[in-house]
């Protein structure tokens, strides 16, 4: 026989001992024992309690050295100062998990820690798998184990969630419940001292297969491995898997002491975006959004396929909320065929309207209904992605019917059909009794619109890219070694040469004698900049337009009188648009890359998008479209405009340089500036770790 894994031991326990077990189902240890009894666990269930002989009928333990074998599952709900013991007696035994519900460990203070410490400890020797403590155990396919919250009563097991809240979770399972989502696994890692909301997305993505829930849920306080994340995320969405996730704690800490304006304007939540996006995690903000978003998805047999669409409404004024809010979220209500509209004349009441939306009045019935989301699925291929249907219960006619044929075309249409049920008191039993079916529904069409639009917006996975025609690796290996801190113009100059960005010609200058020379070399018009302050700008550190050797000769002079001025770096003048590209190493996460608009703009206006790298085409090319400054690059008013190819690959450059050479902690090329094809690198500011 395959030996059983970590995961096996958690979600497909075979032998489940409960210590703290109790005859008293208001006590957690009683509470859980009764839920695992009565909810179809077929496996061998132990109570272990030294007080109480026999607790609600299964075999009863004094102690775990008297258990018949080793179990799988040991569930611990007893005071925290019992757990310790507790822990070290299922050592000596022999388990391959241990769920600790009890609290009062880390989340209390200082003792608390030292206690979970010791815990990790045993575990570690023990060598079982430890979850919690704090926590409220696990909801799973093969038995339900947690001691808070009712066991859902659907059971088409469409969904999975990963926690690390167990309230949340609570909240997350009444509430999707009501709307129609069923659940499969899911678990809350309490403390996660051992094992946190990245590992078992692990242990789930190394299990995951074709029978596997279709969209996962994640809540997050804290990421703690970034990589690990993404790694794994990134493979379940290769698989089919779509997952919708919060990230609490997200309001930023503060301004960083950062040298170049990508770590300035980096926050940790950016890099939580970032990381989100590259993952292909669709991100939410609420418990209300991640239910609205899984439904979105649980529509159909997936994610709608494009932006257009159908509106069918029973009133006039929710149509039109509805339509407006889709075209807040990019979507569109496309022209119907003059057929199909010809076709739903004939089946809707006279007075209907049969355009986009269609207006198919509160007199509509169940037939017609069936009959006009038929028609609308045979529309012309391609038209419509999805029909978000709205409906009301006036009180004229009796609904139900049309909540049947609903979910009788939500099988049957060839494209998604998105009800919204928005008569919650006046149809609740009705709308329960829908919801009972497994199909999904919405209480607002403005949340409707929303949640399709974050599903149609969704990030999409890509390659990074590898290899660029001029990216010399090895040279630039050469010109680093024994580097660090901010590296000389000189050295930043043939560091970005060797990636393949083009800069214009220049040459530095360290005596006023050498300027002549300097200056024949690069040519007027020229910029001068000062060498040694980090921000030039903020201390009149850079002059441009110098025509003559008179005018260089002033403006030497006058940029050696600023403060830690060591020379002057001279440059051939470029016109065009200015684009600021940045790279910041963010801790475990790694480089965060930043496009925007360049020069004082890039701080003034933070019109600026951030992704991970390494970049693929597409992610740079996401960076480039994402900005509000768009029309700028592309040339607005006479002016000409950007090669945005040429920028995206500048951008792929970025994001293979800082992850070849992870030691460069940050790199600005502010600005990037040129017009059509012709774009040169006219600063760069190069800092690697000291």
């Amino acid at each position: 026989m395959p030996q059983k894994t970590a995961y096996d031991y958690l979600m497909k326990p075979e032998h489940i001992a409960v210590i703290g077990a109790s005859n008293d189902e208001l006590k957690p240890g009683g509470r859980v024992l009764k839920k695992i009894k009565d909810h179809g666990y077929i496996g061998d269930l132990w109570a272990v309690n030294p007080k109480t002989p026999d607790i609600m009928g299964v075999p009863t333990f004094t102690d775990m050295a008297n258990l018949p074998k080793s179990p799988d599952l040991v569930i611990i709900a007893l005071p925290s100062k019992l757990v310790i013991p507790s822990l070290e007696a299922i050592a000596d035994k022999g388990a391959g998990s241990v769920i600790v519900l009890s609290a009062g460990f880390g989340e209390t203070g200082e003792e608390g820690k030292v206690a979970e410490q010791k815990m990790l400890e045993i575990a570690t020797r023990g060598g079982f798998t430890l979850i919690g403590p704090n926590c409220s155990g696990f909801h799973a396919k093969r038995y339900k184990g947690k001691f808070t919250g009712p066991v859902p009563d659907l059971t088409g097991e469409r969904i999975d969630v990963i926690s690390g809240s167990g309230a949340t979770v609570d909240f997350i399972m009444d509430q999707a419940t009501m709307r129609g989502l069923s659940f499969g696994d899911v678990v809350n890692l309490g403390n996660s001292i051992m094992v946190g909301v990245e590992d078992f997305l692990a242990l789930y993505d190394e299990n995951y297969g074709p029978d596997s829930a279709k969209v996962l849920m994640l809540y997050m306080e804290s990421v703690r491995k970034p990589q690990k994340l993404l790694i794994h995320a990134r493979s379940l969405t290769k698989k089919g898997c779509y997952i919708v996730g919060v990230k609490s704690g997200a309001t930023p800490a503060g301004e960083k002491a950062a040298a170049s304006h990508t770590g300035a304007m980096a926050s940790s939540d950016t890099a939580v975006q970032a990381l989100f996006d590259k993952a292909g995690i669709i991100r939410v903000k609420s418990k209300m959004e991640l239910i609205d978003v899984t439904c979105a998805l649980a529509a159909g047999e997936g994610p709608i396929k494009g932006n257009r669409i159908c509106v069918l409404t029973d009133a006039g004024g929710p149509g039109v909320m509805l339509s407006d809010e889709l075209c807040r979220q990019g979507m569109t209500l496309p022209a119907l065929k003059e057929t199909t509209r010809e076709r739903l004349s004939a089946i809707l009441p006279r007075e209907a309207a049969t355009g986009n939306p269609i207006d198919c009045l509160p007199s509509r019935t169940a037939e017609s209904i069936e009959a006009t989301i038929r028609v609308l699925g045979e529309e012309e291929a391609g038209n419509i992605d999805a029909i978000v249907f709205i409906v009301g219960d006036s009180g004229i006619s009796d609904v139900e019917p049309i909540y049947k044929a609903t979910w009788r075309a939500m099988d049957n249409s060839r494209i998604p059909v998105v009800p919204v049920w928005v008569s919650l008191s006046a149809s609740a039993e009705k709308i329960d009794r829908f919801r009972k079916t497994e199909k999904v529904f919405f209480p607002e069409e403005v949340r409707a619109a929303e949640s399709l639009g974050k599903v149609v917006r969704r990030p999409l996975l890509s390659e990074p890219t590898t290899a660029l025609p001029g990216y010399d690796k090895a040279a630039m290996n050469l010109l680093l070694e024994g580097k660090k801190g901010v590296l000389d113009p000189d050295t930043a100059e043939s560091l970005l040469n060797a990636a393949g960005f083009t800069l214009p010609a220049q040459a530095e200058v360290f005596d006023k004698a050498a300027l002549s020379e300097a200056c024949n070399k690069i040519g007027y018009p020229l910029v001068m900049k000062v060498i040694g302050p980090l921000h030039k700008s903020d201390v009149g550190g850079v002059k441009f337009g110098i025509g003559s050797l008179s005018a260089a000769e002033n403006a030497f002079d006058e940029l050696m009188a600023i403060k830690d001025a060591r020379g002057a770096l001279l440059q051939t003048m470029v016109s065009g648009t200015e684009m600021i590209l940045g790279a910041s190493r963010e801790g475990d996460y790694g480089h965060l890359i930043m496009f925007g608009l360049g020069g004082i703009y890039a701080e003034v206006f933070k019109d600026v998008c951030f992704a991970l790298a390494p970049l693929s085409a597409e992610e740079s090319m996401g960076l480039i479209r994402g900005i509000r400054s768009l029309p700028i690059l592309e040339g607005t008013r006479g002016q000409k405009g950007v090669d945005l190819e040429r920028v995206s690959d500048n951008l792929q450059r970025l994001g293979m340089l800082v992850t070849d050479f992870p030691r460069i902690r940050e790199v600005d090329l502010n600005p990037l500036k040129g017009i059509g094809k012709d774009l040169y690198a006219v600063d760069a500011r190069i800092i690697l770790d000291d």
